[in-house]
């Protein structure tokens, strides 16, 4: 906000309406640890959890019925709980997750996002947001429940306007050259190496060979048993599952190792791109893959 006075002078109106100092680096600071703190409780409130848990059991006991007499036996009355304990399960779900979202979007935090918006419209770029701010995933996936609005842009700052005509008198020369502020200029951006550009290509990709792999030993080890037990030869063709899922464990292991590699090369980019953004710079604005990278390192 240094480096455009109308952004600032925004910053101020905003923070005067919701009593925050939005250009107090320590008080901002301050306000997004307990803000983050307070939405982490507000998830883990017990209307969540017994929600999940009511939810849970009005969706599964249908499937009870097959395996208990005593239910089965009770056919209409056992539907009927299940469909209320589905009702009520989803209710208190939409309950906390309404809590969680109004924490979210009022108060001080929505100001901040206000800041961001007007800095993005005057040109300044966010080189990271925290996913937890828009209330998006954990991988930094998805719009959010609160994104950063966005306004129009704003036309560059003028220039100042120059000093007297070319033909009235010069101002005398100071003795000494005055010491030139610093400049974005002078702080270099580093550029993204391509090692970068494959990271994020690849941070999405994968995760699913483990329970890929898992699910077919499963299926091969059950197949095999039923052969045993019933006395089906057809049964151990699933032996054929075991191989397949041992070569999805290694494609996935390969995968993660060169995931990992891939990642310390993102790291060092972004924890570059933050130094210089330190320094002054105007750094371009991060993927949604290195947001969530640079939030984890945090």
């Amino acid at each position: 906000m240094r480096s455009d006075t109308r952004v600032r002078e925004a910053a101020r109106d905003i923070g005067a309406r919701y009593g925050v100092d939005y250009t107090d680096d320590a008080a901002v600071t301050a306000l997004l640890a307990e803000r983050r703190k307070s939405l982490e409780t507000e998830q883990r409130r017990p209307a969540a959890y017994l929600g999940l848990l009511t939810l849970m059991a009005g969706m599964f006991l249908p499937f009870a019925i097959p395996l208990s007499p005593a239910l089965d036996a009770h056919l209409f009355a056992v539907l009927g709980a299940a469909g209320a304990l589905t009702v009520v399960g989803a209710a208190l779900l939409v309950h906390a997750r309404a809590q969680w979202k109004q924490a979210l979007r009022n108060g001080p935090l929505a100001g901040y996002r206000e800041v961001l918006g007007v800095a993005r419209a005057h040109g300044i770029p966010l080189a990271h947001i925290p996913p937890w701010l828009e209330g998006r995933t954990t991988g930094g996936g998805g719009k959010g429940a609160a994104p950063i609005p966005t306004y129009p842009p704003v036309e560059p700052a003028p220039e100042a306007p120059s000093g007297s005509p070319p033909d009235s008198t010069p101002a005398p020369a100071p003795s000494a050259p005055a010491p030139s502020p610093p400049t974005t200029a002078s702080v270099s951006v580093p550029p993204k190496p391509s090692a970068v550009s494959s990271y994020e290509h690849m941070a999405d990709a994968g995760g699913w060979h483990d329970e890929t792999g898992c699910l077919l030993f499963l299926a091969g080890a059950g197949g095999v048993t039923w052969a045993v037990t019933v006395g089906t030869a057809v049964g151990y063709a699933a032996l054929l599952l075991v191989p397949v899922a041992v070569w999805i464990w290694l494609a996935g292991r390969r995968q993660g190792r060169e995931k990992e590699e891939l990642r310390e090369e993102a790291l060092k980019y972004v924890t570059a791109l933050e130094a210089a953004q330190a320094a002054g710079a105007r750094v371009p604005e991060l993927s949604p893959q290195l947001r969530a990278l640079l939030d984890d390192h945090h």
